[in-house]
């Protein structure tokens, strides 16, 4: 099936094809499970499921409220010569931005950072454990250290780290009469993500039939709107992993998942005994899933970053922009982009009984994106499917994952967050 088809966002990038190319290739993968699993079921998608899903918190609504995503101190901000992006959604990354540069609003912010040079604020702001990045062309970003370090590593790769997967001993997919016929039904996952691309992926291998147990920090709660537009058919837990004992659950539950994904920075989970390493040791028959902003490897590999930032690093933001000010892109398209194409390779890995690592990133997504040709055309004007969900934060419209099985769209209802038990259902 051609990838060429309208576009509905526009701009100088080809997002559209970017998240033609990822949903197109979990829908096979998701076939292909499918078939594994003696389950005769026809998978498919819509360029209007597909645009709105990577719009999903924008198309968000709460009691007929719509989310505000951004916060007071993310966005960008002039500096004495050029321009950065800050990320200030969550609280403790605010918190940085305060402490900093001694500042309570944005009025002082700007002020602050436009008496500073824009690298002098990435590197103040990052040394405190806060999230910014000088914007930069693609030339200037080809040129970093962490570009010529991190060229050669794909958006994605998968690694065998086990013998055969355990998916065998699920037995048959199942479902129920209401839903129909689901894949994933028997397949336990734990999600250790954040934010946008690891919660999209777990949510539409939740809305599959996967139980879906997502764990958080008691510190550092996610956002309620996020955990709205991505929490589809999962239970949500808070554990401390600071905690032994409770650190000591997440490694049980790890040992008994057929897949587990990590979404904190590379290294961020290895002294808590919940790193890659520790999981492949504890889970040697499941898929693994690393995924991080810029790569594992190169002076940045460490670092923590969002789609937005990315997009502000490669030059994308320039690209996106006008001569007065940079741009973004018209969604989080990195972010949601990389989310199906985790969903892909571990439906892939399921269906073919591989017990493998997936390590992918946010950059790699960028530079994929960059890749594209431009493109050019009118602008088709698509309808936003939502389906009415029910959450504790009142009804949801809510735009489901972009797959069907047989015409039915995979809308689930979204849990409390933090209400779940630390346990597998069955």
């Amino acid at each position: 099936m051609s990838l060429l088809r309208s576009r509905w966002w526009g701009g100088p990038l080809d997002v559209e094809q970017l998240a033609r190319i990822a949903v197109h290739r979990v829908r096979d993968a998701a076939a292909e499970l499918a078939a594994a699993r003696e389950l005769e079921v026809s998978v498919e998608t819509t360029d209007a499921l597909i645009a709105a899903s990577f719009a999903a918190i924008e198309n968000l609504r709460v009691d007929g409220r719509a989310p505000q995503p951004w916060g007071e101190f993310s966005g960008f901000v002039a500096a004495r010569d050029g321009w950065v992006r800050l990320h200030g959604n969550y609280p403790h990354h605010t918190a940085v931005l305060r402490e900093v540069l001694g500042v309570d609003d944005r009025e002082g912010l700007e002020r602050e950072i436009g008496r500073r040079d824009a690298a002098e604020v990435e590197a103040r702001v990052f040394t405190a454990g806060g999230i910014a990045v000088a914007v930069r062309t693609e030339e200037q970003w080809l040129a970093h250290p962490h570009a010529v370090a991190a060229a050669e590593e794909p958006w994605s790769r998968v690694e065998d780290h086990g013998g055969r997967s355990a998916l065998s001993a699920v037995g048959r997919a199942g479902g129920d009469a209401e839903s129909g016929p689901l894949p994933l039904v028997g397949v336990r996952v734990l999600d250790l993500t954040r934010v946008i691309a690891g919660p999209t992926c777990t949510q539409l291998l939740a809305c599959l039939g996967a139980d879906v147990l997502r764990i958080d920090p008691p510190h550092r709660p996610e956002i309620l709107d996020q955990h709205l537009s991505t929490g589809m058919g999962k239970r949500s837990v808070v554990l401390d992993l600071r905690r032994r004992e409770d650190a000591d659950r997440v490694r049980a539950l790890a040992g008994q998942a057929d897949v587990i994904l990590d979404g904190y920075r590379p290294g961020a989970l290895e002294r808590l005994g919940c790193g890659i390493t520790d999981l492949e040791q504890l889970a040697s028959q499941a898929v693994i899933v690393s995924l991080s902003a810029w790569g594992e490897h190169g002076p940045w590999g460490r670092r923590a970053g969002f789609d937005s930032i990315v997009q502000a690093a490669t030059g994308i933001a320039v690209r996106c922009g006008t001569e007065e000010r940079p741009g973004a892109l018209p969604v989080q398209a990195l972010d949601h982009a990389t989310g199906h194409l985790l969903a892909a390779h571990i439906l892939e890995a399921l269906a073919r009984g591989r017990a493998v690592t997936v390590r992918a990133n946010l950059l790699g997504a960028a530079r994929t994106l960059l890749d594209l040709p431009a493109r050019t055309g009118e602008l088709a004007a698509l309808e936003v499917p939502r389906r009415r969900v029910a959450s504790e934060a009142g009804v949801l419209e809510a735009v489901p994952p972009p797959l069907t099985l047989d015409g039915r769209t995979l809308a689930q209802d979204v849990g409390r967050y933090g209400a779940g038990r630390a346990e597998w259902l069955a």
